[in-house]
């Protein structure tokens, strides 16, 4: 049967070869399209268990005093303790924007030992009140090195802001984020201290690491409780529920695409059921003489259902293939918001299954239409 299949499939051949470019553009895009909401979701799945973000409890713009230090660190289960500033940098003009904190270097690398810094790195810049460390993408595409000047200009923090590079770290695994710049906490706040008096001694955020992720909740709660009836309350949460904060503010234009991305295999669907429908029609005839030489319904069931299958497998396994280039591309083009684009195999193994399912849906009612067609109704269609 494989022998008769094969030799149908590329009877028409446009037909055939428009159906199976077809399929696998739709594949490619739905394996894009779910990596890209993989991806976003990513920074959260990769956060740490074992630290919680503390903020102000009305939002992340508003500050906390740096003197609740002291007290967060003496909470129980809290084993290390940070703090920072979101800086907002701009590097020569608004297109090159990326993340900039100012943190306080040898507690928060710590903190996150993923960031790796060769010893000399770490040192020169926890000597450096001036100096930065940043991530080996972010330093790729600026074409930094170690000892460059980098000027930003502050968007939160006006003014003109020199930093020398002292280090460029590298993520531990390939979905650590690098592309970021980092600086001394003491830099930012003495400069506050001259020019703006009243935001200074003031910290956008503390890492805690506790001992225990089990522990999380109760020190999350015993932390907040320390400040509750100040002037700046304080919400903790795990580092994944604070990325996730930030992913929830786009979580409907994600939703969307999910929707778009199986609308994609619906569209091709119905495409590839018409196609197969055409052909059934045009081998009504021939049908209809295969029976009378002794083909048995199943037998014609057979062929024009693994006709359609065999169609669409084609355009899955030719979309999996065309799902690597594709990608590389788009993690060049989009490298300044995703430290990668990677194509999981279970993605893969979904275009696979979503070829699989164009393929049976499409060639369903083809295959009931010949292998129930009477013989004589058939035979009237020939000539």
């Amino acid at each position: 049967m494989l022998k008769y299949i094969m030799r149908n499939l590329f009877r028409h051949k446009l037909r055939s070869i428009l159906t199976v470019v077809g399929v696998a553009v739709a594949v490619l895009a739905f394996g894009l399209l779910r990596t890209l909401v993989g991806l976003w979701y990513s920074g959260a799945e990769q956060a740490s268990a074992t630290r919680l973000v503390t903020r102000n409890a009305i939002s992340l713009v508003f500050p906390l005093p740096v003197s609740y230090l002291e007290r967060i660190r003496g909470v129980p289960g809290v084993s290390a303790i940070s703090y920072g500033n979101w800086f907002g940098g701009i590097y020569i003009d608004e297109r090159n924007f990326f993340a900039s904190y100012a943190i306080e270097p040898k507690s928060y690398l710590d903190l996150y030992p993923e960031f790796l810094l060769t010893p000399k790195e770490r040192g020169d810049f926890l000597m450096d009140r001036k100096g930065c460390i940043v991530g080996a993408r972010l330093a790729k595409t600026y074409g930094w090195k170690v000892g460059d000047l980098v000027t930003l200009k502050g968007t939160i923090f006006p003014g003109q802001w020199e930093f020398v590079v002292r280090g460029i770290f590298r993520g531990a695994q390939k979905s650590t984020d690098d592309r970021a710049l980092m600086f001394h906490w003491n830099y930012l706040n003495e400069s506050m201290r001259q020019s703006a008096p009243r935001r200074a001694d003031q910290v956008g955020f503390y890492i805690i690491g506790v001992k225990n992720a089990e522990t999380a909740p109760e020190v999350s709660l015993a932390v907040d409780a320390l400040f509750k009836n100040s002037l700046a309350e304080t919400l903790t949460e795990t580092e994944r529920a604070f990325q996730m904060g930030f992913v929830s503010m786009t979580e409907a234009i994600m939703v969307a695409i999910q929707i778009v991305s199986y609308m994609v295999i619906a569209i091709i669907m119905v495409v590839a059921a018409n196609t197969m429908a055409m052909t059934a029609r045009e081998r009504i005839g021939e049908y209809a003489t295969l029976k009378t030489l002794g083909f048995k319904a199943s037998h014609l069931g057979g062929l024009i259902f693994g006709e359609s299958v065999t169609i669409s497998l084609l355009g899955g396994l030719l979309g999996v293939a065309a799902t690597f280039p594709a990608a590389r591309w788009i993690e060049l083009a989009l490298a300044q918001f995703f430290p990668f684009f990677s194509v999981s195999a279970e993605t893969l193994l979904l275009e696979l299954l979503c070829a699989l399912a164009v393929g049976t849906v499409s060639g369903i009612f083809p295959t009931w239409r010949g292998a129930t067609i009477r013989i004589a109704d058939g035979l009237k269609r020939i000539g």
